[in-house]
């Protein structure tokens, strides 16, 4: 019995320690410390409404938008359905998808100067990336000029003041929102519809 009260007391404690106190504390420092991101980073227009959040992946296909790496996750960028396609290098599904991405990027993209870059036609393990680097948005700008009517400098200079560096200059690849780029080329050059 008494080494029953030990384990109960022990038990207890461990619950409270890691099941209440641990939690609340993080929270609280996140709330503190990193409060927007904690929310989840949501982004909203001028008038207030909820546009989307920054930290998850929104399919765009309009020729005058950035668009971003493709999603396994649901039917597209779904958070409740986030993972790859497990799909391996050797799957003919994979390979098959990846010719039509890279076919249609091709011909929706015919001045652009260089390759498809890889990343637009591969998807994330999550799925949800809202980032693609910058030269996967330097290679749409053409299409996104034509589209626009817009020269394809301007166009650039968003894409450079909107490419977030490594984190603390270590971590990661220089990467560009494709949420935020998009609403800032609503914003600089006009919505299209």
């Amino acid at each position: 019995m008494k080494e029953l009260m030990i384990a109960f007391r022990v038990a207890l404690v461990t619950l409270v320690l890691t099941g209440i106190i641990y939690p609340f504390a993080v929270t609280g420092v996140a709330q503190a410390i990193f409060h927007e991101k904690a929310n989840g980073s949501m982004i909203k227009d001028e008038k207030g409404m909820l546009i989307g959040s920054g930290l998850i992946g929104q399919a765009f296909t309009k020729p005058s938008y950035f668009q971003p790496r493709p999603s396994a996750a649901g039917n597209g960028f779904d958070a409740t359905s986030s993972g790859g396609s497990n799909l391996g290098p050797s799957s003919l599904k994979l390979r098959d998808r990846i010719t039509a991405d890279a076919e249609r990027l091709i011909k929706d993209n015919p001045d652009a100067k260089s390759p498809v870059p890889v990343e637009l036609v591969t998807a994330s393990a999550s799925g949800l990336d809202p980032h693609i680097s910058p030269e996967a948005a330097v290679w749409q700008i053409p299409r996104i000029a034509a589209s626009r009517n817009i020269a394809p400098e301007r166009i650039k200079q968003i894409v450079e003041s909107l490419t977030e560096s490594r984190d603390f200059g270590i971590l990661g690849e220089p990467r560009v929102n494709v949420l935020l780029i998009n609403l800032a080329l609503d914003k600089q050059l006009g919505k299209t519809y």
